[in-house]
């Protein structure tokens, strides 16, 4: 791991001390409670520590963003409108969020853009202004992790009820929930 000291935390799991420059974060499952291909503002709620991450990273000055697979607009199921009605949905519950990355693409449509790839975490480094390598990504699935690690970004998991094991047992780094991923990037908590 290219920054800070390395620590062990007591689940075996490692810590760094050295914060990241910027937080990404996937939308669905991690900052809000997953409802699939959600088109409706009334259906955001948000997961218990959203909130309270996110004043945290306000407070420690480190920007955010969200990336975001969106493949109900390929599909036909979501518009891009309702996509951004949810997002705008999502800041006015959880507060403002420095950059939006969505991909509008179906696993077959061979983008860059889809997580697993790296294009969404690419362009919201580059829209922040900060390296991808001094990132952080932090979702409830492996293609969050696929996509922090083929853009170079360091990545949490924390898991929902959805995630599978083999999907934790390869997580480099596993919160309990935000506030937790938080800890484990050395975040500090003024």
């Amino acid at each position: 791991m290219p920054h800070g000291e390395v620590l062990p935390t007591p689940g075996g799991r490692v810590r760094e001390t050295c914060p990241p420059r910027a937080v990404l974060f996937d939308r669905d499952g991690t900052l809000v409670h997953d409802v699939p291909y959600n088109g409706d503002p009334a259906k955001v709620a948000p997961v218990a520590t959203a909130r309270a991450a996110l004043d945290r990273l306000r407070r420690a000055g480190i920007p955010t963003g969200v990336v975001s697979n969106q493949s109900g607009v390929a599909r036909g199921l979501l518009t891009p409108e309702a996509v951004v009605a949810v997002n705008t949905r999502v800041e006015e519950l959880i507060g403002p969020i420095g950059v939006w990355a969505w991909c509008p693409h179906g696993e077959a449509d061979g983008c860059a853009c889809r997580k697993p790839a790296p294009g969404l975490v690419l362009d919201a480094a580059r829209w922040l202004g900060v390296d991808p390598a001094e990132c952080a990504v932090v979702g409830d699935i492996a293609a969050d992790l696929g996509a922090a690690r083929a853009a170079g970004a360091r990545g949490v998991l924390v898991p929902t009820h959805t995630t599978r094991r083999e999907e934790v047992d390869a997580a480099d780094l596993v919160a309990p929930d935000l506030l937790g991923a938080l800890d484990l990037l050395g975040i500090p908590d003024r």
